[in-house]
């Protein structure tokens, strides 16, 4: 099978290095390390899987001969990159000798392939639900929520965020929930024409991932696609689809608190810089802060018997009774860098409860944090 194509380096770097991400780095089967290459008419398609997660990458190219082959993502790559820019860059494969070549000004590269009659393509789905959304609005759904993902295999069904279709305070929206036992991120969006007949799925977390390369343009439109077993992200360039995680997501709202009266306003930076002073100290990874709260004032303080300690104070807003509550500092942190405009306001009931947290008075994103003892 013979292909012959010309396509810029810029736009070959791109549509390869979102097609190798996808690629695991240790595999037992051989074709998984490779992209698929397909070209014909006057694009370039770059195919890459992991049997879980497939990504496409269309690309402009001057096709000479149509045709495909598959060649190792990692490498291409690597030899994509180190051309130089603005080069343009032909891909031959004569066929029968079972090796591509690149060439690119005065270089030259000769890689193996492997036919492409072995590559795996992801089986089609019927998608029962599909809905477009502006990247920004994906993104921060997906980023807002995914630092609560869980990383413990045994309970595989937190290793992802649970998108669905949810009652918010003013009528339907399309949520994403994330947890890992020890804290919850709820973050909602307005919900997108098409996205009612959603079933909930479990998006995993290398998807997660991969889904934010999709997201950067301001101005793109995402076409999302849900079936039970999958869920397919569409660019004008790219098409994500990854399977879902097989499992049921627990009911998370049982642990968001719904009266948690003691309020606490803190400017989120602030707070997120002096979190981190005072946690120098302490050694262990499960560094514990204590929150001293009375009116108007949080000392933040870290005892580490082996090391040392510290104390930090911070002008606040609290006018509730005095209260002592610790927290893991990583935890703190992570949640106040979630904050993006307003203050940080922190609700608590007492110092062995679950703690909520919001942006101001925005209720889309809502996060809940569990307390340690100190």
């Amino acid at each position: 099978m013979h292909m012959k194509l010309s396509i810029e380096r810029g736009v070959l770097l791109k549509a390869v290095a979102q097609a190798q991400s996808v690629v695991e780095r240790r595999n037992t089967i051989p074709i998984l390390a490779n992209v698929l290459i397909e070209a014909e008419g006057d694009t370039v398609r770059f195919r890459a899987t992991d049997l879980d997660i497939e990504v496409v990458d269309r690309a402009p190219a001057t096709v000479d001969t149509a045709g495909s082959t598959t060649v190792a993502a990692v490498l291409l790559n690597e030899i994509v990159r180190k051309l130089p820019d603005g080069a343009l860059v032909t891909l031959t494969d004569q066929g029968g000798n079972g090796r591509l070549t690149i060439e690119a000004g005065r270089s030259n590269f000769q890689l193996a392939t492997l036919p492409k009659e072995d590559f795996p393509v992801m089986a089609s789905s019927e998608y029962e639900a599909s809905f477009t959304a502006p990247a920004p609005v994906l993104r921060r759904l997906f980023d807002k929520a995914k630092f609560a993902i869980s990383t413990e295999e045994t309970r595989y069904y937190l290793n992802g965020v649970y998108m669905h279709v949810a009652e918010g305070d003013g009528g339907r929206v399309l949520r994403c929930v994330a947890t890992d036992g020890h804290r919850l991120a709820r973050i909602d969006a307005e919900l997108p024409e098409g996205a009612e007949a959603m079933a909930g799925v479990i998006v995993p977390r290398k998807t997660v991932n991969e889904l934010r390369k999709l997201l950067d343009d301001d101005e793109a439109q995402i076409e999302v696609s849900v079936s039970e077993t999958k869920v397919r992200f569409t660019t004008p360039n790219i098409t994500l689809t990854s399977k879902v995680i097989d499992g049921t997501f627990p009911d998370y709202s049982r642990v968001i608190p719904q009266n948690n009266a003691k309020r606490l306003e803190v400017d989120a930076t602030e707070f997120a810089k002096a979190v981190d002073r005072v946690a120098t100290v302490s050694s262990e990874r499960s560094r514990a802060v204590k929150l001293s709260l009375e009116e108007d004032r949080l000392v933040l303080s870290v005892n580490a018997p082996d090391s040392g300690a510290a104390e930090e104070e911070l002008a606040v807003a609290y006018g509730d009774e005095r209260l002592e509550i610790g927290f893991n500092a990583k935890y703190l942190q992570e949640i106040a860098s979630q904050v993006d405009r307003e203050n940080a306001v922190f609700l608590f009931n007492s110092s062995g409860d679950p703690t909520l947290m919001r942006e101001g008075d925005d209720l889309s994103a809502v996060y809940v944090v569990m307390p340690m003892r100190v």
